[in-house]
């Protein structure tokens, strides 16, 4: 009798082990995600009201776990393609392999850049307005290449890139690659401190230099960054510089956000000929976020842009609503 005990024991033991090794393999799964930025709003510009409906963007993709280390995603990105006969079009978004260790993180394909990532979240209304680098064009959200981050320790994480510097839209044009790098500090819990360079070597080289503080407690949220671009579209003299503060407090049932962006393009040597004066200016967005179920953003909002050209400002409500799932 002791001695079928003492089997039945062992038997037991080697099968409850047995077991957990199979619960921890790891068992490849993805899912399909979408994600749609759509409004109603009514502008005042010039004396005259106008009235829309408007799909915005539209994200459909996949995301796909290989292993504990390496997944894959693609996304495809439908959306007003700008000065074009096409209402909507669609483009591939992202398509990349990535490598998710304790420390590194590495990105090859088609991937989302690091440029303005943290800013963009630290804002957490893409679906109302872009931040400030991608909606003024200081580079693209995602681009053909290859990115590492490693963090270093609790504090310091630093990232760097070589991409073909042309964004998601277009194909590469040349061998002119960009190059870039950031680091973002973490002193305190809820500080985050960035610095980022990038570099596109030409006749007119192109640089990009930006310099972020974000603050989160609680339901607290607040940013202020700094970015300068020199040579803007590798053309000479074509210099970008501008600030973005923004803050955000989460009620218990709301979120109230705030928004204060200025723009100004000045020639080397001529501060009274701006290049670019017909989008410099500033900005204010305000409103207040519901979500009244998961995965569904309605926001009453208002937004005016204050050109910095002495013209009449334009003003716009907006109600605005992300969905995904």
């Amino acid at each position: 009798m002791k001695k079928l005990f003492t089997t039945l024991s062992i038997v037991l033991l080697f099968s409850s082990i047995f077991s957990q090794e199979k619960a921890d393999e790891f068992k490849p799964s993805g899912k399909p995600f979408i994600k749609v930025f759509t409004n109603y709003h009514h502008s005042f510009y010039d004396g005259d009201g106008h009235s829309a409906f408007e799909v915005q963007r539209a994200y459909l993709g996949y995301a796909y776990k290989l292993s504990k280390n390496f997944s894959g995603k693609v996304t495809i990105d439908v959306g007003d393609p700008g000065d074009s006969k096409f209402q909507m079009t669609a483009y591939l978004k992202t398509a990349y392999v990535q490598y998710k260790g304790k420390r590194l993180t590495t990105k090859f394909g088609l991937i989302g850049r690091n440029q303005f990532k943290l800013q963009e979240k630290q804002w957490g209304g893409r679906y109302l307005f872009k931040s400030f680098q991608d909606k003024n064009k200081f580079g693209a959200s995602t681009d053909l290449g290859l990115s590492a981050s490693y963090k270093l320790n609790e504090m310091t994480t630093i990232d760097v890139a070589i991409e073909n510097g042309e964004g998601y839209k277009s194909l590469e044009k040349d061998s002119i690659f960009k190059y870039s790098a950031g680091i973002t500090l973490s002193p305190l819990k809820g500080l985050d401190v960035r610095g980022y360079y990038d570099f596109m070597r030409a006749d007119d080289a192109q640089s990009t230099m930006s310099f972020y503080v974000g603050y989160s407690k609680a339901k607290l949220k607040v940013g202020a960054e700094y970015n300068q671009q020199f040579n803007y579209s590798r053309t000479a003299d074509q210099d970008m510089s501008g600030m973005s503060f923004y803050g955000s407090y989460n009620f218990q049932k709301f979120r109230l956000f705030g928004r204060f962006d200025q723009l100004s393009s000045v020639k080397i040597g001529d501060a009274t000929d701006p290049w670019n004066i017909g989008k410099d200016g500033e900005t204010i967005i305000a409103g207040i976020e519901f979500s009244p179920i998961k995965g569904l953003k309605v926001t009453p909002n208002y937004q005016v842009f204050m050109p910095a050209d002495g013209g009449e400002s334009e003003s716009i409500l907006y109600l605005s609503c992300e969905i995904k799932f």
